[in-house]
């Protein structure tokens, strides 16, 4: 009796010295999971891979370990395996919401790589559902919808996030309105086109592409004084591509007989910017035009004066002087400009 305790005890004594010193599987785990995730970090794909590969070996549970085995297989454009391994994941039991919003945001990733932009869409709304004021959703199918050209469901998701930060964009409210316009004119729902190109000048009011449009519809209805109203508009709080309405704008004053106010309307653009070149050269063209030749240089030597190395202001002058100035002057002119060209290849 006494023999068999002793052995007994001696039996347990081993178990529980093998339990103590026997290695912690979640330990080990957690160690390689943490090297795939530095591998991932570092941009090493292959060894974060075959890192998690050994995770999941280890422990079939770890769902972390399966989501970014999934998404380094959709980075490196393996999609359908990608696809697989996170569908794979929604049928565990007892997932946590944390969980499922991660998987759900791995697959709408998924599918908008390989262009399934409606499960994408799907898998967007599945993380919605569990977080709706998520900032990645929202901003993923703001993405989305734009690729789809659904300008209405973009214009409600933007407006969702403006009020999820706190803060107000109503130009990019516009920009979907106007698109919005855009479709329905192209349906031939010319009023209802229109009422929401007005609609996005109200929105935001130096948003420029609203008076494009609307300069162009009434161009072709020939209502030309409100198109060029929406040009001129168009022209002012859009500096940079102004210049796409300058012909138009003067086709149409000149069909209106207004020709002469083309020289005011160059000069409204340059009050309002002052370093606009290619209104300065359609304003000295139209002063040289009425033989006001010392008039157009001093409009260009005032430009060059506050944009020394402005090449387009230069050879506007020296087209300018061709035919009062001496040929040693002109000479001097294009080795200045030559010299601005070289310092720019430089």
């Amino acid at each position: 009796m006494i023999y068999i305790i002793a052995s007994l005890a001696v039996v347990i004594g081993g178990l529980f010295i093998i339990y103590l010193f026997k290695p912690k599987k979640k330990k080990r785990t957690d160690s390689i999971y943490t090297n795939a995730l530095n591998a991932m970090v570092r941009g090493d794909t292959r060894i974060a891979l075959n890192h998690l590969r050994d995770v999941v070996k280890q422990d079939s549970d770890h769902i972390n370990a399966y989501l970014q085995m999934g998404n380094i297989l959709r980075q490196d454009n393996n999609e359908q395996a990608a696809i697989k391994i996170h569908q794979s994941l929604m049928v565990r039991p007892n997932l946590n919401n944390e969980i499922k919003l991660d998987i759900h945001k791995a697959l709408a990733l998924d599918f908008e790589q390989i262009n399934d932009l409606s499960r994408s869409q799907q898998e967007a709304e599945l993380v919605l559902k569990i977080d709706k004021r998520n900032q990645w959703a929202n901003e993923f199918l703001l993405m989305i919808f734009e690729k789809q050209k659904d300008w209405d469901k973009a214009t409600q998701i933007s407006k969702i996030l403006q009020r999820l930060n706190k803060e107000k964009d109503p130009a990019q409210i516009s920009k979907f309105l106007v698109f919005q316009g855009m479709d329905k004119l192209e349906k031939g729902l010319e009023i209802e086109g229109i009422k929401l190109f007005q609609k996005a000048v109200k929105t935001s009011p130096k948003y420029s592409l609203s008076y494009l449009k609307l300069g162009d519809y009434y161009a072709e209805k020939r209502d030309l004084t409100k198109a060029i109203e929406n040009w001129e508009n168009f022209a002012l709080y859009n500096p940079e591509d102004g210049h796409a309405v300058f012909s138009k704008i003067e086709s149409a004053l000149f069909d209106l007989g207004r020709f002469s106010e083309v020289e005011k309307f160059y000069r409204r653009i340059l009050n309002n910017d002052p370093v606009n070149l290619a209104a300065l050269t359609r304003l000295a063209n139209v002063l040289e035009e009425k033989g006001q030749h010392n008039e157009a240089l001093s409009l260009v030597d005032e430009t060059l004066a506050n944009n020394e190395s402005s090449v387009h202001a230069h050879l506007m002058k020296l087209k300018l002087s061709l035919h009062i100035s001496k040929p040693n002057e002109l000479s001097y002119q294009i080795d200045n400009i030559l010299q601005l060209l070289s310092e720019r290849k430089d």
